[in-house]
């Protein structure tokens, strides 16, 4: 089942690109840098006073998106990196704390190298991943007393993921791209103060064994973006990630897949949908869901 699961998100992200017309290929690269970069935030307020009657509680929201891109061509090679950060915070009037409804580090580096000479759409390639957040995360419940009460869970590099491994990278102008890495070697790394817990048992924090700092994996990989326009100043990107780890219940293929629409209304002022799901067995059973959407400014290198 979780199988085709994947299956299906991947003909989902794939499919739409492989019909597209290779007309709509952006220009050639040029040897040398090109570099950008985009950093948005969301703002979103609600306020009630006494008197609605329709209920409701106060709060206030932001969200603060960076996205930057160093991508070098020369000849037949080209490195593509790029930095992902997201975080959001979000406070409600009758809660004790303030809690975050975002927080992303990402970082991605692929080197390719044309296949044939001449052929900007198939390379050999390299690709390093990693993954983490900025700061600490908690787990909410009400004690005896009906008072909320925060545990933490996580913090920076607990967990924090790297990916890298050797694998075939295909192009498809600059909307489209696929990379797939059949030897991919994963680390998971943890603060020894979770896995050392009571209450944490063999295995149970994202899959580092008790007392353990980290965990190696071997696996196969697959990630594969598609970005395209539906109107003018309205675009959709799509990312889709996937692993299997060979070494243990390589049929739990692990999935994360981002979707994002952006609607710019002018140079500094835009709108952005996250939406984003997750499935790790080995930090939840189940998949993770985010939705984040917002009017915010915005502002492109």
């Amino acid at each position: 089942m979780k199988f085709w699961m994947c299956f299906i998100l991947m003909l989902m992200v794939v499919s739409p690109a492989l019909s597209q017309d290779a007309g709509d290929d952006e220009n050639q690269p040029v040897n040398g840098w090109n570099n950008t970069g985009t950093f948005q935030f969301l703002f979103n307020q609600s306020a009630f006073n006494n008197n609605w009657t329709g209920g409701g509680t106060s709060s206030v929201a932001g969200n603060l998106n960076a996205n930057i891109e160093l991508n070098y061509t020369e000849n037949r090679a080209r490195w593509e990196n790029s930095l992902i950060v997201e975080y959001g915070l979000t406070k409600q009037d009758e809660d004790r704390f303030t809690r975050k409804t975002n927080d992303r580090i990402e970082f991605n580096s692929v080197y390719g190298y044309e296949v044939n000479e001449g052929d900007d759409s198939a390379y050999y390639s390299f690709f390093v991943n990693a993954m983490s957040q900025a700061t600490k995360g908690y787990t909410y419940k009400k004690d005896s007393l009906g008072i909320v009460q925060r545990k933490e869970r996580t913090n920076f590099f607990s967990p924090g993921y790297i990916q890298a491994g050797p694998g075939y990278l295909y192009k498809k102008g600059d909307f489209f791209t696929l990379n797939l890495a059949p030897s991919t070697a994963r680390l998971i790394m943890v603060d020894d103060q979770f896995t050392s817990a009571p209450d944490y048992v063999d295995e149970s924090y994202f899959g580092v064994a008790a007392g353990q700092e980290r965990r190696y994996e071997l696996g196969a990989s697959l990630n594969a973006t598609y970005n395209f326009t539906i109107v003018e100043n309205i675009t959709i990107g799509n990312k889709l990630s996937l692993y299997s780890n060979y070494l243990k219940s390589p049929g739990n293929v692990d999935i994360n897949y981002l979707a994002h629409i952006k609607m710019k209304v002018n140079d500094f002022v835009s709108a952005k949908f996250i939406f984003q799901a997750i499935y790790d067995d080995n930090a939840v059973g189940a998949f993770q869901i985010r939705e984040v959407s917002g009017l915010g400014l915005s502002y492109t290198l």
